[in-house]
């Protein structure tokens, strides 16, 4: 399978890129410069901006699927677009191009996940520093709702640098969960997974340690 990754030289995409390679997937990543994806290895290499439809569909030639692993910074006090902007432009194109499945990471307290990530998070870390990036992952996660793409929205627990464990607990109904974290290694195992895995097709799965 040949799949287009957006947001493959961020922690988790780098990790994404990894895993479909070592899976024998036909891997494109879309970065902002060559040096940036100097490090991911034998991978075809799109220039160009996230959020430009042209650049996306150039990218996606030949593509059967993509994994978004777009991320953005906190952002206390300024709006956050990135996201929302981005998959707007991305829809498009895999419209255009004919391309079908969609995999995109969010996160644990977007859309209905909102409440369950524990006193912490969403008393004092999501208010204080997140606000702003979660508005825009809703939006980014109505966007995709709204497409008739084949998607599966991931939204994994409070993401940690550990080693993989294969060890992924998978949630759709989220009544008595509250926080947890997960390995970046462990959520590109389980991105890479659903591109051939109908299971959670159209759906928004929780995923923790």
């Amino acid at each position: 399978m040949k799949v287009l990754i957006v947001g493959g030289t961020g922690g988790t995409g780098r990790l994404i890129v990894q895993e479909a390679r070592v899976r024998g997937h036909e891997v494109v990543a879309l970065i902002r410069s060559r040096e940036k994806g100097a490090s991911l290895g034998p991978v075809h290499l799109a220039l160009g901006d996230a959020t430009d439809e042209a650049t996306l569909a150039a990218a996606l030639e030949g593509c059967d699927a993509v994994v978004s692993a777009l991320g953005t910074p906190m952002s206390p006090f300024k709006e956050v677009t990135l996201l929302s902007t981005a998959t707007t432009a991305l829809i498009r194109a895999m419209t255009s191009q004919k391309v079908r499945r969609l995999i995109c990471i969010t996160g644990m307290g977007a859309g209905d996940s909102k409440g369950h990530g524990g006193f912490i998070f969403d008393r004092i870390f999501n208010p204080l520093m997140l606000r702003k990036v979660y508005v825009d992952k809703d939006r980014q996660e109505g966007l995709i709702r709204g497409s008739n793409l084949d998607w599966i929205i991931i939204r994994p627990s409070v993401l940690n640098d550990k080693p993989a464990t294969g060890r992924i607990r998978t949630l759709t109904e989220l009544l008595n969960f509250h926080g947890g974290s997960i390995s970046r290694a462990d959520v590109a195992k389980f991105a890479v997974d659903q591109l051939t895995d109908d299971r959670y097709l159209k759906l928004t799965p929780l995923i923790t340690g």
